[in-house]
């Protein structure tokens, strides 16, 4: 029963029945290859201009509110990460400045919120950005790490813009690490 003791199992070897659990990562990565898109989402987003294309590379496809300059993005990811830093970029070049957001609710880990409910609930942290900011060659903003350690999804809450009727965002980059853990798909079915 127990190889050590000299007994048989008939069962494969420890190391073939059950994988090692992933390291950490060691190195920042852009998270957006970890996003989830079945269970991502935006409110109040113009559909012509979705959420996915924040993620292109091409500012002037970026995303854009609707109705108004509100604009909830929740974005969920494949397993839990550590968030190191957040950038926007300004939408096509910071050729609408008046466009660009300018405060920004974070929320860790909390799903099916929406304007009726985001303004009562308390944020990870709120950024307010300026035009340098949103540059392509500007820095990302440094989370509060500690408050980003396990993350599952985040919801960006952009509260209100520079000025004009709607919210654009060119794109938006989430660096970060991924945590140890155990992919079940690298399990071999039994039998």
């Amino acid at each position: 029963m127990f190889p050590s003791m000299g007994g048989a199992t008939g069962a494969a070897p420890a190391a073939e029945q059950a994988p090692a659990p992933n390291k950490d990562g060691d190195e920042l990565i852009d998270l957006s290859a970890k996003l989830e898109k079945v269970t991502s989402y935006a409110r109040n987003e113009n559909k012509a201009y979705p959420w996915g294309n924040l993620f292109i590379g091409d500012s002037r496809l970026g995303m854009q509110s609707d109705a108004d300059e509100q604009l909830i993005i929740h974005l969920s990811f494949q397993e839990f990460v550590k968030v190191k830093s957040i950038k926007f970029t300004e939408w096509n070049k910071g050729a609408n400045p008046d466009m660009n957001p300018l405060t920004v609710h974070i929320h860790v880990n909390r799903v099916n919120l929406g304007f009726e409910d985001i303004e009562d609930v308390d944020p990870t942290q709120s950024i307010t950005l300026t035009s340098s900011d949103l540059q392509e060659i500007s820095d990302a903003i440094d989370v509060y790490y500690v408050k980003f350690q396990r993350v599952k999804s985040l919801t960006f809450f952009v509260e209100d813009n520079a000025g004009a009727d709607v919210t654009a965002i060119g794109g938006l980059k989430i660096m970060g690490k991924t945590l140890a853990s155990t992919n079940m798909n690298d399990f071999k079915s039994q039998g």
